[in-house]
């Protein structure tokens, strides 16, 4: 399967994964779970919103909590080098049919709302009103200290149109998973690509969607993952603790995951690798279980099955009917 079809001259110029905006039902217990746990600070907030960041970020945020009486995802942001491509994206998406509005976003300079291929809203802007970095202000370091947002992971119910939208916008692939067939051919199952140079800006794996399965932090190393946990076990949340600690066997990152008080998944995580060089991707079998966890038990089956809708995104199921590969199936087959 090829992957490696690089565009390196693309239409506008997409630096990096931004920021994502959710809304919460209570947003003073989330506001607690993502500052008392995940580490992030507050840079603004009022009766309907809270704007956080991470302890290095001096973008004024990267998560946007927004009351309401549902859980959604409303946008996923990501952020552009300069307004004029913001203005060359408006007119490439229009171009091809696309609904673009610019709109007012608070602490936001220009922004662009537009919906990609499978009805994703996206959010694009170029820049922000700054905050100070706190990286170094260890005094004021809470939780996981999460230092920076890294990347989505979004359920697609077509992975290969997702690639299709995404690569002719300079987003390469650095890692993707297939599963075969019975005559040997390979599905596409899940795609990783990158516009910042380590491996991920957006991953696209296989399921009911567009639906935003996690969004992830970086950790300075293992140990605040693991003060992550034990703080969750202080606060009474550890049952929110999900999946891990453990390591990926794609990007080799080790890794814990935690659901938020509406649902909302989080990972934080640690250990990167550059993927700067024109390189060809890692390519992973589905029933590799190495591909996933390089050592412990898979996840669970609602790790498959549940994530976070999008506003205004109707569920698709996938193209592909392929079994993922549970801890529950795991089970199964190591009892027969």
């Amino acid at each position: 399967m090829a992957m490696d079809d690089f565009v390196l001259n693309p239409p506008f110029n997409v630096t990096r994964a931004s920021h994502v905006v959710l809304t919460v039902r209570d947003l003073d217990a989330s506001k607690a779970f993502y500052t008392d746990l995940a580490g992030l600070v507050v840079s603004d907030e009022d009766s309907d919103a809270v704007y956080l960041r991470g302890m290095e970020e001096n973008c004024h945020h990267s998560l946007v909590l927004r009351k309401a009486g549902n859980t959604l995802c409303k946008r996923i942001g990501l952020r552009m080098q300069t307004d004029d491509d913001l203005k060359k994206a408006a007119d490439y998406f229009g171009a091809r049919g696309a609904e673009t509005q610019f709109v007012d976003t608070p602490y936001q300079g220009l922004t662009l709302h537009v919906r990609d291929s499978q009805g994703m809203p996206l959010e694009f802007c170029a820049t922000m009103e700054f905050r100070p970095r706190l990286m170094t202000a260890y005094d004021q370091y809470r939780g996981a200290s999460a230092q920076r947002l890294d990347h989505y992971q979004i359920q697609s119910s077509d992975v290969r149109r997702a690639y299709d939208f995404y690569q002719p916008l300079g987003f390469r692939t650095s890692e993707y998973t297939y599963s075969k067939n019975a005559d040997g051919t390979e599905n596409l199952w899940g795609v990783w690509m990158q516009r910042k140079g380590n491996p991920h800006d957006i991953v696209f794996t296989n399921g009911p969607g567009p639906r935003l399965h996690h969004f992830a932090y970086t950790l300075r190393d293992a140990s605040d993952m693991i003060r992550a946990c034990d703080v969750a076990g202080a606060l009474g949340l550890g049952q929110r603790l999900e999946r891990g600690p453990g390591r990926h066997g794609i990007s080799g990152a080790m890794f814990v995951y935690f659901r938020d008080p509406d649902g909302h998944r989080i990972e934080l995580f640690n250990t990167h690798y550059q993927h700067i060089d024109i390189e060809p991707p890692i390519a992973w079998d589905l029933a590799d279980p190495k591909r996933a966890d390089q050592w412990g038990l898979p996840a669970q089956e609602k790790w498959f099955a549940e994530a976070t809708a999008f506003e205004g995104a109707d569920i698709v199921p996938p193209t592909l009917s392929i079994e993922p590969p549970t801890l529950e199936r795991f089970l199964k087959i190591k009892a027969a």
